[in-house]
């Protein structure tokens, strides 16, 4: 493997066991890991808020990065976070594309769910887009 490694998570359990697994490929390889963090926007319109603090939050998305950036950098990976707002498929693609990634981690949630049909899930839609290697990890 000779490029950087690119894993999204939601803070869930699930997502937490494939950011271990993209840990350990990118300490085996010797890589950068991109730790992706994409979460859609909540509107914040209460009119009785000050003008300041009306407008697009993201609450906890710093503190899902931070948490899986210390493990990272405590196994002696080289770490980078990105924290996205929009769709996560789309957030994990866009980063391994920026980045010229060797190789996407993913976990298997939601691939098989009858949702899936319907509404897409995260694994499938990176593994049939993705512009390098996929690893599908088995969280559930």
């Amino acid at each position: 493997m000779n490029g950087p490694i690119v894993v999204g998570t939601d803070g869930s359990d699930t997502a937490t066991n494939a950011v271990l697994r993209a840990i350990q490929l990118a300490k085996a390889f010797d890589q950068t890991l991109h730790i992706v963090h994409a979460a859609a926007p909540q509107q914040v319109s209460d009119k009785k808020l000050p003008a300041e603090f009306r407008g697009t939050v993201v609450s906890g998305q710093d503190n899902v990065l931070d948490d899986v950036a210390s493990r990272a950098r405590s196994a002696g990976v080289k770490v980078e976070v990105h924290s996205v707002h929009g769709d996560a498929a789309e957030a994990i693609l866009d980063v391994a594309e920026q980045v010229d990634a060797d190789l996407i981690v993913v976990g298997n949630k939601g691939i098989g769910s009858a949702k899936r049909f319907v509404l897409g899930n995260i694994p499938s839609k990176v593994v049939h887009n993705s512009p390098c290697s996929t690893h599908v990890v088995h969280t559930t």
